[in-house]
């Protein structure tokens, strides 16, 4: 699952306690912060140590050539507290020992905690910093830029309902398109689909595969499936190549959570999306949580239906370590053969194995399809005035 955040403010940080870097390497008994000012990252987490938004008298000014400050936890924490009656807005980010947590300001008031019982990796890319660990509570992790991706614990949730959500609403889906997803558990899916014979995927990012690969081979065993075309590529150059109608489903994974006031929207992306799909072809794609007020769910089924003018529904599923615990989704069909999205008319088998899965499916059956689109009352009513128009 993708939760990168598009923002420049770097408002996604991860933290690890004091403690639990003990068993890392260290200068002279102290251990990095990053450093943040008004949001912005200053300080670059080379160790993803513990990541505290110091009070204005302590924060590195912008444009300071110094990539890290140095100091201990404890007397971070000393300053903010001596600091507190000047400067009410100044944050300590808490700490557990031995936790990684998870925070961020479009979900204010809560953090995320998993018990970390090993590290396992830890790297950069040309575009992006990973993070593998073995949790005690939800298997292996991966960490993205400091925002939390998958647990191999509920993985399944995810990869399985976004997968089959669109592919078991159409009939025979040939032609497949994953823009990004390179961690391989989308192509797991669609390949216990025997009527595709063509599956692209659009993924930057070669190591990130490359970390999938050896840290999660469950997940990425879609790569060994021969009907899969890797493309190296930017998903909007690769689309901008693709001939009109090429598509039966695209699924897009590449971005974070998609609201209405989403700067995607003011990109072209979108429409070259709608352009590939051929008549009555579907998107699926990650869109935020019923559970959060960035999600405008009447504007979010307006802006599609006139991007794709077909059907436009929200879908959602459980996954207990995303924010919430719920993630939502987008389903859209372009104009064309109409497509209800409630009801599957290509079912699957959940007690079979296909393609190169090597377990049945864990999540995903004909009546979690289904359910997947009943809303609580607070949602329903305003998504049910939007699908009958």
């Amino acid at each position: 699952m993708e939760r990168r955040s598009t923002s420049t403010s770097g408002i996604i940080s991860a933290a690890f306690s004091k403690d639990l870097h003990l068993k890392f390497p260290k200068e002279d008994g102290v251990f990095h912060l990053q450093v943040s000012n008004n949001g912005n990252n200053i300080g670059e987490n080379r160790l993803f140590s513990s990541s505290v938004l110091l009070p204005a008298a302590m924060a590195v000014p912008a444009g300071t050539e110094t990539n890290t400050a140095k100091t201990t936890c404890k007397e971070a924490a000393k300053a903010a507290a001596d600091d507190d009656d000047d400067h009410h807005h100044s944050i300590v980010h808490p700490e557990i020992s031995g936790w990684f947590s998870e925070h961020c300001p479009i979900w204010p008031g809560q953090a995320h905690f998993l018990k970390v019982e090993k590290m396992l990796f830890q790297g950069k890319s040309e575009y992006q910093s990973m993070m593998v660990f073995q949790s005690q509570a939800y298997g292996k992790v991966f960490v993205l830029d400091g925002a939390l991706q998958l647990t191999e614990k509920d993985e399944c949730a995810y990869q399985e309902m976004i997968t089959h959500l669109p592919l078991c609403s159409i009939p025979n889906p040939k032609k497949v398109l994953l823009i990004g997803g390179g961690d391989g558990g989308i192509l797991r899916e669609i390949s216990r689909h025997s009527t595709v014979h063509q599956i692209d995927i659009c993924e930057i990012d070669t190591m990130l595969i490359d970390v999938y690969k050896e840290f999660f081979p469950d997940i990425a065993v879609g790569y060994e499936d021969s009907r899969v075309t890797l493309h190296v590529k930017d998903g909007n150059a690769f689309l901008k190549s693709v001939p009109g109608g090429t598509y039966d489903a695209i699924i897009v994974d590449a971005f974070e959570p998609i609201r209405s006031d989403d700067e995607l929207h003011r990109t072209p992306f979108f429409g070259l999306v709608a352009k590939a799909l051929r008549p009555g072809g579907v998107l699926c794609i990650q869109a935020e949580s019923i559970w959060f007020q960035s999600l405008n769910i009447e504007q979010l089924l307006s802006k599609y239906h006139q991007i794709f003018k077909g059907s436009v529904r929200y879908a959602w599923t459980i996954v207990p370590a995303y924010p919430s615990g719920v993630i939502g989704f987008l389903l859209c069909s372009k104009e064309g053969p109409s497509v209800e999205f409630k009801y599957p008319i290509n079912p699957i088998d959940p007690n079979e194995t296909h393609g190169v899965a090597k377990t049945p499916l864990k999540f995903y059956n004909s009546e979690m399809h289904s359910a997947a689109f009943c809303l609580p009352s607070f949602a329903k009513k305003v998504i049910d005035s939007k699908v009958s128009e």
